[in-house]
């Protein structure tokens, strides 16, 4: 026999030292792309599913004055792949009754500033532009497009839960983002 056909013999037979590194480089390589790729993928279902954020401990009902909007910071976790942080939010609460509340974010629907509560004048003033909103929310002057922003909100066993949430800003739309 010829060397060719003693190789091809012992080719089939045995595992040979080029066949093994062929392996086992195959082997980590998968076992990386696999850990390396996980994240990514996960980032890309997220994004993809674009989950809903959780309920958020603001405070008791019984704490809050009646009739009178009140600013309560809360802090809710915020989710980001695998890093996970804690935020201070702010809304605006006007607690009607027991069981009845109003929660506006804080976010002027015009451009995005912080507007505030003034007690003398009895409504809402965003300081950026003169946007003046009433006490349900309805705009009274300025180029605001749209009402303030209610948030989804509950109450269980005298607690408010509010489900933090943005919107486009400068839209007559109230879009979710």
């Amino acid at each position: 026999m010829n060397g060719t056909g003693e190789q091809k013999n012992n080719a089939e037979g045995k595992t040979t030292r080029r066949r093994f590194l062929t392996l086992v480089i195959g082997v980590f390589a998968s076992v990386n792309a696999l850990v390396l790729g996980l994240p990514f993928i996960r980032s890309l279902v997220s994004v993809a599913s674009k989950r809903k954020a959780g309920w958020s401990r603001v405070t008791d009902v019984g704490s809050l004055p009646e009739g009178q909007p009140v600013e309560v910071k809360f802090s809710a976790t915020q989710e980001d792949a695998y890093h996970y942080a804690n935020v201070l939010y702010s809304v605006w609460v006007i607690r009607h009754s027991s069981d009845k509340i109003t929660v506006f974010s804080p976010v002027c629907p015009h451009l995005g500033c912080h507007f505030l509560w003034d007690p003398k004048m009895e409504r809402f003033e965003c300081p950026c532009h003169a946007s003046e909103y009433s006490l349900d929310g309805k705009v009274l002057y300025g180029p605001a497009p749209r009402p303030l922003d209610v948030l989804p909100h509950k109450i269980e066993q005298g607690v408010l839960f509010v489900q933090w949430e943005r919107f486009k800003v400068g839209t007559p739309d109230k879009i979710v983002i």
